[in-house]
């Protein structure tokens, strides 16, 4: 009994380690092509930020803490 349990669990198992075919379809084909050229367009076309961002300027206050003496 416990030898028949054991087959069918370990039969499970492997089955859910395999994986179906692709059907031939390669998945790079929908891939769309690099044009570096353009890229580097793009990358000229952002401005340049007139001031430092700072992600945590909304969570410090805007004066720097008092030291105590």
């Amino acid at each position: 009994m416990a030898a028949a349990v054991l087959a069918l669990t370990a039969g499970s198992a492997e089955a859910q380690g395999r994986r179906q075919p692709n059907d031939g379809a390669k998945p790079a084909d929908n891939v769309p092509k690099v044009d570096e050229k353009a890229y580097k367009a793009a990358l000229e076309r952002i401005p340049e930020p007139k001031d430092k961002y700072d992600p945590w300027g909304g969570a410090r206050t805007s004066e720097p803490a008092k030291k105590p003496k």
